[in-house]
Order: structure tokens, then sequence, then C-alpha cells
């Protein structure tokens, strides 16, 4: 708990739960439970929302600071121009005093605006920090001008007093790829488990399932590719599919080329989390193929509702490292014949649902929160 009641702002482009993300999620989750314990909290990003730019949401105030842009360009990478829009119309918090800023680190241009504010009102600027591209990454985002992009999160990293990293891959990424040695905290993302563990299995079940954005680094055609092997296993297997992106048209159009409408269904963005969760449970299998995960939510939340996941050997795959082998899940290469093996396996050799439960009460929010609240004091 904070000491006294203080005045939060957490500020991200995308807002949960009208944009739905790991980075969206947290903020929501931390913000309502501070705002539970009395604290004013005020969360800031895009006006993805329809009526005022300004309204309370489970507690908290939410605040439109600019009009919607997509988050992504047509050919699915993360739009720049959007970033920089949002990194401007942060200088509107200027207008208030608050005790405690924590800026989603990506997509940084959010964080120098801050600083100014911070700096001027003689504030700490806290930043939370899920994953850290580095030059080799932003050569094969940006091509060219990857060193651009480079550059900026290099300087970006600068700007917070305390970063609040959510990982142990993402800490040693501050450190090894940009250079930063200091002012590092390690929090991870947590989970609502009592409320996941508890939701009733959905009335249409599958055998694998896949959560997220449809973006090309997800590489869910790929999964679908699996699916078609796994088909001479097991005729019948099932693949259901929640999540809408770029990538969607796409997909669709390789599950008809494939033959496989029986087998796979993509129901695009579901809106409520309980809806989601009650699909995991009615489930056996969830396979997370991305190649970049700051954290991977998604992979404590699969094992809340029971299920073992596969996710893959990339190293820009942090969610590897929420992997125990042979315990709650497994690990592959990103190819359609590893995917269709571990698939196979788990089908096999699924465990009782409650086995996860140990490993993941270490993620509930109830021990991440005071946790955070203790950096805040600092």
């Amino acid at each position: 708990m904070l000491e006294k009641s203080k005045k939060i702002a957490l500020v991200y482009d995308a807002v949960f739960p009208f944009i739905k993300g790991g980075a969206e999620k947290r903020f929501h989750e931390i913000g309502k439970r501070l705002a539970k314990d009395g604290h004013d909290v005020h969360l800031y990003g895009m006006k993805s929302w329809d009526g005022p730019n300004v309204m309370n949401h489970e507690g908290m105030t939410l605040h439109g600071i600019c009009m919607n842009h997509p988050l992504y360009t047509k050919s699915g990478k993360r739009s720049i121009s959007q970033a920089i829009i949002f990194g401007f119309a942060s200088f509107k918090l200027w207008r208030e005093p608050f005790d405690v800023v924590d800026c989603c680190g990506f997509p940084y241009f959010s964080l120098f605006p801050l600083r100014i504010i911070t700096w001027l009102r003689r504030k700490k600027l806290y930043s939370t920090w899920h994953e850290v591209w580095g030059l080799d990454y932003w050569k094969q985002y940006l091509g060219k001008f990857g060193f651009l992009g480079y550059y900026v999160e290099k300087i970006a990293v600068l700007m917070p007093n305390c970063i609040i990293s959510v990982s142990d891959s993402t800490t040693e990424s501050i450190t090894n790829k940009l250079g930063r040695k200091k002012g590092i905290v390690q929090i991870a993302n947590g989970l609502d488990v009592d409320k996941i563990i508890n939701i009733q299995p959905a009335a249409e079940s599958s055998d694998v399932i896949f959560v997220g954005r449809l973006l090309s680094h997800k590489n869910v055609d790929i999964l679908i590719k699996a699916i078609a092997l796994v088909r001479h296993e097991f005729k019948g297997i099932s693949l259901a599919i929640l999540g809408d992106g770029p990538e969607k048209k796409n997909l669709e159009k390789l599950v008809e080329k494939l033959k496989l409408t029986e087998n796979v269904k993509i129901f695009g963005f579901v809106e409520k989390d309980e809806d989601v969760y009650s699909h995991m449970h009615a489930s056996k299998v969830f396979v997370l193929p991305s190649a970049r995960e700051g954290f991977g939510m998604v992979v404590l939340e699969a094992n809340a509702c029971g299920l073992p996941v596969i996710t893959i050997t990339h190293p820009q795959n942090t969610a590897k490292s929420l992997i125990i082998k042979d315990e709650n899940g497994s690990l592959c290469q990103l190819d359609a014949t590893s995917i269709a093996q571990r698939i196979s396996f788990e089908i096999k050799n699924r465990k009782n649902s409650s086995f996860y439960q140990g490993f993941i009460d270490h993620y509930d929010w109830k021990r991440i929160v005071p946790k955070l609240c203790s950096v805040y004091l600092l």
C-alpha cells in the first residue's frame, strides 16, 4: 500500500479494454487496484472509446489526450506517426500535478515530454519496460533506417529516473543492448488468479487455442500449417483463434487454401476477458508461436485455465522464460513440424487442470501490486 492517497498518472497510448494487450492490461489491473485502495488514478492514452474525452472506468479516470490513430500500418508494423502524435499529446499532462508518473517505455516518444514535465515539477519519472528491440531487430524491422529506431530507443532509456522491467530478459537487454546499468527494478506482470480459475468453460470446445493480436510476428500462419499436419493423426483436431489484426484476412485465406475450414475457427476480437478465459477453459493446449513477446502474460493466463503452453525458442520471445520444461508446457523451433509434434505430445499427455496452481500463484496481483507500491515510494 502507498502510505497515503496519491495522485497517479499511468501513460500509454493504447488503453484497455478498448485495445487489448499485455502492456495495456498491466496498467489497467494495477490502476484499478490502486484506485480501490483510495488513490486518485488517471490513465492517459489515445481516445479509443466513444463519448467524452474524460470518463470514469473501474474507479480510474481515463483521458483521451489525442484522437484515435491506427496503432499499425497496413503492413502490420507499429505506426511511427501515431507514436509521434501521442508523444506530443503527452505534453498535456503539464496541467495536473501528480505524485507519481509511470509511462510505458514503448513507443518511446512520450518519455521525452514527460521527462521535461517531471523534471520541472521535481518529481521522478517511472517507466515500465516490457521489451527491448536493440540494433539487430531494428535493422530487421526498418531496414537501412533501423539505426534511427535504435538511437531513439537508446536515448529513451535514459529518460526515466527509474525503469520498471517486467522480466529477466528485458532487464538484461536494457543493460547489455542499451547500456543502462542503474535505476532498474524488476516487477513481473500479474494476473487475477482467483477470477480466472473459477470461470466456467465455454459451450464450444477446441483442442488447441491461440489468443492475441493477429500480427506477422505472432506467426499464427505457422500454427495453422501445424494443424494441417496434426490432422493426419487427429482428423477432427480443432483450433480456436481469438484476436484481430492486420493478418486476419491472410489467415482466413490460408485456412481455405489448406482446406481447414472444419478444423480452424477465427473468432476475431473478443471483448470480455471472461469470454476469453472461458474459451481457454474449454480447450486442451495453448500455442504461442510468437517471435517477439515482452513478457507473455497469456502463458500465465493459459496455465491458470489448466492448459499447457507451447511456445518457441526465438531470441526475442521472452515468454519462453516462463516455461518450465515438462511442467507447465514446452518449447520448440519455429516451424510447422516442430509445433505439430509438440501439440500431439501435449494432447496425449495432459495433466490435471489444477497442476499449475503453485506456479501461477507467484504472479498473482495480490503479490505484484505491493511490490510496485514500494517502488513508487522510493
